[in-house]
């Protein structure tokens, strides 16, 4: 089958030559290359955390280089000031920054897109003046020479083939540790948070959460590739802080592939030692280097790794077979009870909802209309815990919703679609709707270290390849979702809201752009779910596909609710029927 997110041949071959070119150095390299083959590695492990935060959380932070740097400041001063050795200097050089990105992510991850790369660019910036103008523990703008070498119970690492070794072996930990943390269930919904971060938490997934530990990952690793790089050069200044420490280790993240474990080794190795290569050219090596890089960005977009996953991973391969799973279950028939009573939502001098009342019940289908602005998708945000009420409360069976995040709300057994059915790039089909089992499978950072991960991931698939077969979907299964026609990913993505087996679903504007035949065919399957004790909420525009599959019409003007009944007593209304049919009164 298709799947990218997996090692095509051609990453597997980039891992086999960044092992032949570590161990052509450690034997027959000069001590000059060791020690650059070193520092490479160093930068590997570098690069290996910052792809948890920018590649597969997809945030840029420019704080990688600081984490980096306070690492090697840890071991530095506990080694020359303290006397300490490895097994004391390495765990704190990793615990410093990891708790120190605790701390800052809770006001940063607050912030999307450029806001989050200028305040962690900020951070860095106050970390390099502390660290410049703290000389009496840091060295100020001299640093800390003289960082003892490597002692573990009294056996010394030496330079050149063994600290190679050693900082190699690191290299393979991160990188192991890494394709754990990305496989399975887990990482799957990293490209799901990446491509469609509101989708991700309507199924459950917790983004924030997400976000959180890649930041934390992240500042762990860089943390310890600022301690091997202490022990490497045995100084270390502001320089370690500074902001071309970023610069190189966000240019090794897009050449090499900021996804793939290969990517991060083969960017380090080639920018390590591009500028050696270059160095003949005299004054001219850096634009040849600069030129280089410019053509890698150009005709490889998602780096060397990236590109090689493109190419290697596309030919077809059979499925292997699923272990048995439990059968996907109907919604408990005494379940889905929804209460809105009351609710107000303004914006400003806007009044999108004003004391709107709604009750639901298990099996029952509502259509939600109205002209736009109306407030529909207003409400639907603020049960679905995308926005918060101003007055009024919201309940599901029972729980009070209008404080709980989103993913919460979601596995309460709220599930939600949207205008535009958004498909995240790469993933199959089956693995598109599996997501949508995270979070009953349990999928989680501890779980994915575990053989559970493998396991939940296949029961996952199995269910969700069980829904297609119901869904007419089952001949897709192994297509890339987001390359399907528009009909297609509309069916997938009312499959994929029903995969978690939830006992009410918001559905906004389900039949928007398909054909009579295709709003047909969903409207056959949502009444199924329907029968089967799921209740739907549907905002829809298209009344020849909505009256005749709903059992009861809310009608929403100007924020307030203007008629509410059976379908047949709703459209009589001569008001309704100018205003919102476009029908004589």
């Amino acid at each position: 089958m298709v799947d990218k997110l997996r090692l095509g041949d051609l990453n597997r071959l980039l891992l086999l030559a960044a092992t032949i070119a570590v161990l052509a150095g450690a034997v027959w390299g000069s001590r000059y290359d060791q020690r650059l083959l070193a520092l490479a590695g160093v930068y590997a492990l570098l690069v290996l955390g910052y792809q948890f935060i920018f590649g597969h959380a997809g945030a840029l932070s420019l704080a990688q280089g600081s984490f980096f740097g306070i690492g090697a400041y840890v071991t530095a001063i506990l080694g020359t000031q303290f006397g300490q050795e490895f097994t004391v200097t390495f765990p704190l050089s990793i615990l410093v920054p990891l708790l120190l990105a605790a701390l800052v992510a809770v006001p940063m991850l607050r912030l999307e897109t450029h806001y989050f790369a200028l305040a962690t660019l900020a951070f860095g910036q106050t970390v390099l003046l502390i660290a410049t103008n703290a000389e009496g523990l840091t060295g100020g703008a001299n640093g800390l020479p003289g960082v003892p070498g490597v002692v573990i119970a009294g056996l010394a690492i030496g330079r050149g083939t063994p600290m190679l070794a050693f900082v190699w072996l690191w290299v393979a930990a991160g990188a192991l540790l890494s394709w754990q943390l990305t496989r399975g269930l887990y990482g799957r919904g990293f490209t799901l948070l990446r491509a469609a971060p509101l989708v991700a938490a309507t199924l459950g997934i917790d983004t924030a959460g997400r976000r959180f530990t890649a930041f934390v990952l992240s500042a762990g690793y860089a943390g310890a590739a600022g301690a091997l790089y202490a022990h490497t050069i045995r100084i270390v200044s502001p320089e370690a802080l500074s902001f071309s420490i970023m610069v190189i280790c966000l240019t090794m993240t897009v050449i090499g592939g900021r996804l793939q474990v290969s990517g991060a080794l083969v960017g380090a190795l080639l920018l390590t030692h591009l500028p050696e290569w270059f160095r003949p050219l005299q004054e001219y090596y850096l634009v040849a280097n600069g030129g280089v890089l410019l053509a890698a960005v150009l005709f490889a977009p998602v780096g060397i790794a990236g590109l090689a996953s493109r190419f290697g991973s596309r030919r077809s391969t059979p499925s292997a077979p699923l272990p048995p799973t439990k059968p996907v279950t109907a919604a408990s028939p005494d379940g889905a009870r929804l209460e809105v009573a009351g609710v107000g939502k303004s914006y400003g001098a806007i009044i999108a909802l004003d004391n709107v009342d709604l009750s639901m019940a298990a099996g029952e289908v509502v259509g939600l209309i109205g002209p736009n602005g109306s407030g529909k998708t207003t409400l639907a945000n603020l049960i679905s815990g995308f926005d918060r009420p101003d007055s009024g409360t919201l309940a599901l069976d029972g729980h009070r919703l209008s404080r709980l995040p989103p993913h919460r709300i979601a596995r309460l057994g709220l599930a939600r679609s949207f205008q535009t059915p958004l498909m995240p790039p790469g993933l199959s089909v089956r693995d598109t709707v599996a997501l949508a089992r995270s979070h009953i499978e349990g999928a989680s950072a501890h779980q994915a270290l575990t053989d559970i991960s493998r396991t939940a991931l296949s029961r996952a698939q199995a269910a969700a390849l069980a829904l297609l077969h119901r869904h007419d979907l089952a001949a897709y299964s192994e297509l890339p979702a987001d390359s399907l026609p528009h009909g297609v990913r509309r069916r997938i993505d009312v499959a994929r809201a029903l995969a978690a087996e939830p006992r009410l679903v918001i559905l906004d504007e389900p039949a928007a752009g398909l054909t009579e035949a295709e709003a047909k065919h969903i409207a056959t399957l949502l009444r199924q779910a329907a029968d089967a004790g799921t209740a739907l909420l549907i905002i829809e525009h298209d009344m020849n596909f909505l009256l005749p599959l709903a059992d009861r019409l809310i009608c929403l003007d100007r924020g307030r609710i203007v008629a509410t009944g059976t379908p047949e007593s709703v459209v009589k209304r001569p008001a309704i029927r100018q205003a919102y049919f476009g029908l004589a009164p």
